[in-house]
């Protein structure tokens, strides 16, 4: 009959996979601790970093080489294997019975030889099947379908091949055993386990190894009665202590194991030997009749050389069998041999991970057919759990597992290690997920473990193909594990919750009793799977998941897993322990003792060295220390009673931890001892734990001796800090339970909760959901309390006092919210201080509440009211929602009260203030009060925008607009109650109009001549009034025929560049003596301000010009100018005289200052007739024919070109014209009256002149002998009389060239320095031989009545001059200028500067104010008096009628003091 088909495999379910934040993966134990409720229930789960924690793969590739483990796939399954080790056996029989084993097929399938083997003891064996037909049965049990007679083909088989090894191992007595097979039948090979495992891998870690699998450490087996064991070493040894040596490979054991059960069969046979004789041959001899006859029927052994006759063999032999045959001894001994523990091989050769993984894609490609990145990895799973489930095909694969990352580099980067790490990924250095650092981390007991254990502490590195697998295992001590897939392809796992171990372990044991019979930590050797479908058949919860590269998967305590490689990848793996491990840590060392088995490290040690921490471990940990400590001190406790009571009395202190674990480990059942052990002095190399002091040896209890590490004296200490510390977390979590839970009658202080949660800060508590909730609850109630207080003190506000209010951006409570708070402060866990003063509170705010009421209904409540109900709502930290209206009532209120202040102060009321108070109505909430004074406000800006725009364009027109048009506007814009500006200066241009008008019309009346600088500041105050003014044009035209006089009068005057200005020239000096000494001072260009002085100074020409301008009249004017004529001349004739004293001889001539370098006189000099200084020839300028008769003059007495008086007289006779009084012509009025009256004294002079004696005037050009003389003559003063000599000098001061001192100065000098050719001139020789320089007539000057040397400028030619001044004027006076032009003084015809007596008189009107009328026809009038003068009639008051009826008399004429001021 066939195999069945195996069912397909079905994939259990998938384990919970967490993705952590960034936040929550920064601490691993803390994620780990809060996946742990979900995760702990399937046994495995799979964490995925966040997407940017990549690691650098440091591992050292090039010194990574390995020797893999050989995995036949097909031997790893438990059922499988059983099969194997069956299929083992049977082929073994035969084989030594001379036969080979063929497995038939049966429906075209092999045979399941074990199943039917099985199924046939399970129904009684073969007789009773056979008996009672139940073979049918059994093949439906089989998996054949009914109805084929296949149970027929199976009793064949079964009676065939199972029943002769049935029956051998019953021991009855067997038919001929002869094996017949089919030519159909499949030759069996047998795998021929345990020789294969007689070689055992070797060492690959110096440190230490997890997997020492199923390695036999001695050549020996114990020959003690007791049951045959092996002692072991350690699996992992401390680092440091142990280094382990190459171990002696044994062949398989020497002695059989004795069995209970001894066959009758087995007793038979050798009860039958017969021991031969020393000295007989045994080779000969049939060990059963001890004949050696027939040898051609005598069979010798294979095995040990032993001669049987084939008729005493029982049953006999008919022939001699074929091949190898055993005797009946050894055919016993070899099928009695007990099975060897199942491990895996060493592969022949070494790898890295370049060939390896060369090695490992090839296999995968080859056996699927395809690219290793396109295999499902469905597809492999199913094949990998078909392949371990069939004894017909055999895979074998390679693994490279539990190799030392101490040796060849982690993959994960470690400090100071090979692999150089860059800046960016330093922080995986120190990562808690780096596997190097999460064993030692602070929340990992197995920090307090001392010493590095190799795959434990220190992680593994791992190296897969397709198909090697991990089999089912917990990790050591039931610790967590977690494994890194750095890169390749996924890692199928399987995992088992901790609570199902048992279980699983109970079905393994139940499948596959026979492997547990040899070998009871079967499990614990990672060398067996079995189908994850066959657990879960049996109730056990299995659930997978797939690793890929970058994933973590973390196991937890004593969660069996295994799984596969899906490909070449590379994987890293190690322990830790959290402290919800320690419960599980103190039973995995009982079930290890029951087992026999080492431990890895002594829990016993890890708890005290805890314990010694105890002020520093984390509460939670001391709580569960505390627990575990309380089991361990009381086993320890009863122990060492129940020894004593057996009689041990010897002890002895000793520090187990200097010792090797291999010195301390209990002989018995392997646990390294710690707390306490049994030594015997018969035995020194021997210890136990106080669990088998029996099985030490065999001397009495009171040769024993106690080995302890601490005495119960001192472990109840330790365990009382450990409490101590666990407990003042428990008094901790008491009283925040008592908090949060709100217990108790009093309520905690707000103090207290900052107290407590101090203390979780200083004693390190752990961050737990209540002291989370510890801290909410202190920090709502800070958060309540600093609302309490601002809500009392008023803080939290933001006062602007525009509103009233605070900040709007503020989250305030409401008045509801309020009372509610107040409501809540009692269900607060504790007390707030301010709770009382917040009730207050609420009564304050009622109390505002209704203040606020009264006022918002009132219909124009007060802003000093409002303002103060808001002022104190600003104590009320609250949402009041009367303050928005109370706002916006106030700012109504401020609105009005600003509205109606600026109403009551129009002069302050602009555009802008109207505009800003509208933008402001406008933005106030609607009220009827604020709507009435908007329109109000809204009318009022109306009228004054249009009259500024108005008054504006008035002020703006071009031509200016008349006086009357603009005293009508302002008229009617004075009833606007408002500050207008352009109407303001409108009103302040009206008031300067008349204000000038009236001015101007003043000056043109009372007879009086204008000055100039009031003139001047008349026409340029008209400049900045925009209005049409009358008089303007003709005041115009007066400045510029003023301007035009003064600058040909400096024309006439000045001498180029001339330092003097006009007024200095033409006025009597002011400055002589100062003169020599220091420069000009600069001309003044303003006139000084009017002041009022009681005594006249007149010592500088500012002063002079002051004066002229001061005055009231030109006569007041030339007794000014008189005055400083009369000190002129007393200045000038003393400085004369000093100056000519100085050449006298009684004078030092080296002492002498002279000239304009005042240095003393040398050489050539000359002397000025005026000032009689003496001047060096190369210092001054001198004429080269300067001849006899001329005088010379210094630099600073020739003031000016000293025009003729011909020249003089128009320009004074044009400005009589222009009737406008200035400085500069009371100056030059002055000139010629001073000329014309030297003249007349000149006149008289020369008639009768007296010169006196001449004796002293003949003085030597070389004064006092020295070294200067004087080139040219002079007028000696000891000649002169002083009449003649002041006579002379002013004749020289005068500024006008007169023939009169030219005929004076030669006559004087003549007569006093005569010619040595000529003699003195008489006056009319002189007047008709000398001709003056410029051509002056020459002629007898009278009084200047009628002077025919008078030269008049002609009313056009001063029009003309007055044009071109008006040119120059800007462009506002334009205007006035053309009107200037239309209505000015009158044209009179041109004339010559030498006209006739009645051309003269026709042309000039004497009246100083003339009008210069104009027209066709122009009356004149001739003065009746003594002057003749003509005068226009309207100039004088006079009508036509009344100049032909009365005679007319001019003021001149009838007041004689005018005509001379005049």
């Amino acid at each position: 009959m066939t195999q069945p088909q195996v069912n397909e495999f079905i994939p259990p379910p998938e384990c919970p996979v967490f993705e952590p934040s960034w936040e929550e993966f920064a601490d691993p134990f803390a994620y780990i601790n809060k996946i742990r409720p979900i995760a702990e229930k399937t046994g495995i789960c799979k964490i995925r970093p966040p997407p940017d924690w990549q690691p650098p793969f440091a591992c050292d590739v090039d010194r990574l080489k390995f020797t893999p483990r050989i995995q036949r796939l097909n031997e790893l399954e438990a059922q499988t294997r059983v099969k194997l080790n069956f299929l083992d056996q049977i082929a073994k029989f035969w084989e030594l019975q001379g036969c080979k084993l063929k497995i038939p097929q049966v429906e075209r399938k092999i045979l399941d030889l074990y199943q039917l083997n099985k199924l046939v003891n399970e129904e009684g064996g073969f007789d009773a099947v056979c008996r009672e037909r139940r073979w049918t049965k059994i093949s439906v049990k089989m998996g054949f379908a009914p109805g084929k007679a296949i149970g027929s083909h199976l009793r064949a088989h079964y009676e065939r091949i199972l029943y002769p090894y049935n029956l051998f191992q019953t021991g009855a007595n067997l038919p001929v055993p002869t094996l017949t097979n089919d030519t159909k039948d499949k030759e069996y090979t047998p795998h021929d386990l345990p020789q294969r495992q007689s070689v055992q891998p070797q060492e690959t870690c110096s440190i230490a190894r997890r997997a020492k699998r199923m390695r036999s450490e001695r050549g020996y087996v114990k020959s003690e009665p007791r049951e045959v064991r092996e002692t072991r070493p350690n699996l992992r040894r401390r680092m440091g202590t142990f280094v382990a040596k190459p171990e002696p490979v044994t062949e398989v054991k020497k002695e059989p194991i004795d069995h209970k059960d001894t066959t009758e069969y087995e007793e038979t046979v050798l009860d039958k030997i017969i021991k031969p004789p020393v000295n007989k041959v045994d080779h000969y001899m049939c060990l059963v009749c001890g004949s050696g006859s027939a040898e051609d029927r005598l069979l010798l052994c294979d095995g040990c050389d032993d001669s049987y006759h084939i008729f005493c063999l029982i049953p006999p032999l008919h022939d001699v069998p074929r091949g190898d045959w055993r005797c009946p001894r050894c055919l016993v001994e070899e099928c009695g041999k007990p099975a060897v523990a199942f491990g895996f091989e060493q592969a022949n050769r070494s790898y890295t991970l370049q060939t390896f993984g060369d090695m490992a894609d090839s296999f995968k490609s080859d056996y699927f057919n395809m690219p290793v990145h396109m295999v499902p990895t469905e597809l492999v799973e199913k094949e990998f759990w078909r392949l371990v489930s069939t004894i017909e095909e055999d895979v074998t694969v390679e693994y490279g597992a539990d190799i030392a990352s101490k040796e060849f580099g982690s993959g994960f980067p470690v400090r100071n290690g090979h692999f150089e790490v860059s800046p960016e990924d330093e922080h995986y250095l120190t990562s808690g997920w780096n596997l190097n650092n999460m064993p030692v981390l602070d929340a990992s007991v197995l920090t307090h473990i001392t010493a590095d254990i190799c795959g434990m502490k220190v992680p593994w590195l791992y190296v897969g193909m397709c198909f090697s697998s991990f089999c089912w295992h917990i990790e050591d001590h039931w610790s967590y594990s977690i494994n890194y897939l750095h890169w390749g392809e996924p890692k199928t796992w399987y995992g088992a919750p901790g609570y199902a171990a048992e279980h699983l372990e109970a079905v393994m044991k139940k499948l596959a009793p026979e492997l547990f019979e040899f070998q009871p930590d079967l499990l614990h050797q990672l060398v067996t799977i079995m189908n994850p479908n066959t657990l879960m058949n049996n109730g056990v919860p299995i659930y997978r998941t797939n690793q890929c590269a970058g994933e973590f998967v973390i196991t937890f305590p004593r969660a069996y897993h295994s799984g596969f490689n899906q490909g070449f990848n590379f994987a890293e793996a190690v322990n830790f322990c959290t402290m919800d491990w320690m419960p599980f840590g103190r039973g995995c060392v009982a079930h290890y003792r029951q087992l026999n088995r080492y431990c890895v490290f002594s829990h016993d040690e890890m708890v005290c060295n805890m314990a010694i921490k105890a002020d520093t471990i984390d509460v939670n940990l001391a709580a569960t220390l505390h627990e575990d400590m309380v089991i361990m001190i009381q086993q320890e406790k009863e122990l060492r009673e129940k020894i004593t009571k057996k009689g041990v009395m010897q002890s002895r202190q000793v520090d187990y931890e200097v010792l090797p674990d291999e010195a301390r480990q209990c002989f018995k059942c392997l646990t390294t001892c710690y707390l306490s052990g049994i030594t015997c002095a018969c035995s020194p190399d021997k210890m136990v734990c106080l669990y088998h002091t029996q099985n030490l040896c065999s001397c009495p209890p009171i040769n024993l001796t106690l080995h302890y590490k601490f005495t119960l004296d001192e472990l109840y200490p330790l365990m009382a800090s450990v409490k101590l510390r666990a407990n003042s977390y428990k008094d901790w979590v008491s009283n925040v339970q008592d908090i949060v839970e709100n217990k108790g009658t009093k309520k905690k202080g707000l103090e207290d909760l900052h107290i407590l949660v101090e203390q979780a800060e200083t004693k390190a508590f752990p961050q737990s959901s209540l002291l989370d909730q510890l801290r909410t609850i202190a920090s709502e109630a800070d958060k309540v309390s600093v609302t309490a207080q601002q809500l009392l003190n008023g803080k939290r506000q933001t006062r602007y006092r525009s509103g009233g209010g605070k900040s709007q951006s503020q989250n305030e409570l409401t008045v509801e919210e309020l009372r509610s708070f107040v409501k809540q402060l009692d269900s607060l866990p504790c007390n707030i201080r301010q709770a009382p003063l917040l009730k207050d509170l609420l009564t304050r705010v009622d109390d505002f509440q209704q203040r606020s009421e009264c006022l918002l209904s009132d219909e124009s409540p007060s802003a000093l009211e409002l303002q103060d109900l808001l002022d104190v709502s600003l104590g009320l930290d609250v949402e009041l929602p009367q303050l928005p209206l109370l706002r916006e009532r106030l700012e109504q209120a401020r609105w009005l009260e600003t509205v109606q202040q600026a109403s009551s102060r129009p002069d302050s009321l602009c555009l802008d203030t109207m505009r800003r108070l509208i933008d402001q109505g406008v933005g106030l909430a609607p009220h009827s009060s604020v709507e009435r004074a908007m329109a109000r406000l809204q009318e009022l800006l109306t009228v004054s925008e249009q009259w500024e725009e108005r008054v504006l364009s008035l002020l703006e027109a071009r031509p200016y607009q008349g006086i009357e048009t603009l005293v009508a506007a302002l008229q009617e814009v004075e009833n606007i109650p408002a500050y207008l500006p352009n109407c303001l200066q409108l009103k302040d241009v009206v008031t300067k109009a008349k204000k000038w008008l009236h001015e101007a019309e003043t000056l043109q009346l009372g007879g009086r001549i204008p000055v100039l600088d009031i003139l001047s500041e008349l026409v340029l105050r008209a400049e900045g009034i925009p209005v049409k003014l009358d008089p303007l044009s003709r005041l115009e035209a007066l400045v510029s025929d003023v301007k035009s006089w003064k600058e040909t009068a400096a024309k006439t005057f000045l001498l180029k560049n001339s330092p003097f200005s006009l007024l200095e020239v033409l006025c009597p000096r002011c400055d002589i003596g100062s003169a020599h000494q220091k420069s000009k001072s600069k001309k003044v260009k303003e006139a000084p301000q009017i002041i009022k002085k009681t005594l006249t100074k007149l010592d500088s020409l500012c002063d002079v010009e002051r004066a002229l301008s001061e005055s009231k009249d030109s006569a007041s004017a030339m007794t000014t100018l008189a005055e400083v004529r009369q000190r002129e001349m007393e200045i000038l004739l003393s400085l004369r005289s000093s100056n000519e004293s100085k050449l006298l001889p009684a004078e030092s001539c080296c002492a002498l200052s002279v000239c304009v370098c005042q240095k003393a006189p040398s050489g050539a000099m000359m002397q000025c007739e005026l000032c009689r200084d003496i001047f060096h020839c190369g210092c001054v300028t001198t004429t080269a024919e300067l001849e006899y008769g001329q005088a010379w003059l210094c630099p600073l007495c020739q003031r000016s070109r000293k025009p003729p008086l011909d020249k003089v007289l128009p320009l004074l006779a044009s400005l009589q014209r222009i009737r406008v009084r200035l400085p500069e012509g009371d100056a030059l009025r002055f000139l010629i009256e001073r000329t014309v009256r030297w003249q007349h004294r000149v006149q008289q002079a020369l008639s009768f002149i007296l010169v006196g004696p001449r004796e002293s005037s003949h003085l030597p050009q070389e004064k006092n002998g020295s070294a200067f003389y004087t080139e040219h003559k002079s007028v000696p003063l000891h000649g002169l009389s002083p009449e003649l000599e002041e006579l002379m000098v002013e004749g020289f001061l005068l500024q006008v060239t007169l023939p009169e001192t030219e005929q004076l100065y030669r006559y004087l000098l003549y007569k006093l320095v005569p010619l040595p050719s000529q003699s003195p001139p008489c006056g009319n020789s002189t007047e008709q031989d000398q001709k003056s320089p410029k051509g002056s007539p020459q002629h007898k000057v009278t009084a200047p009545t009628k002077c025919h040397t008078k030269c008049i400028i002609s009313d056009s030619q001063h029009s003309e001059k007055a044009k071109k001044c008006r040119k120059k004027k800007p462009k506002r006076s334009k205007e006035r200028t053309e009107e200037s032009k239309r209505s000015g003084s009158p044209t009179h015809t041109s004339s010559d500067p030498a006209l006739s007596d009645s051309e003269e008189d026709y042309s000039l009107c004497a009246a100083p104010w003339c009008r210069e009328p104009e027209g066709d026809e122009v009356n004149w009038v001739q003065c009746d008096g003594s002057c003749n003068q003509w005068f226009h009639q309207i100039c004088v008051g006079l009508s036509a009628e009344r100049a032909e009826k009365e005679d007319y008399v001019c003021i001149s004429c009838t007041q004689p003091e005018y005509s001379r001021a005049e």
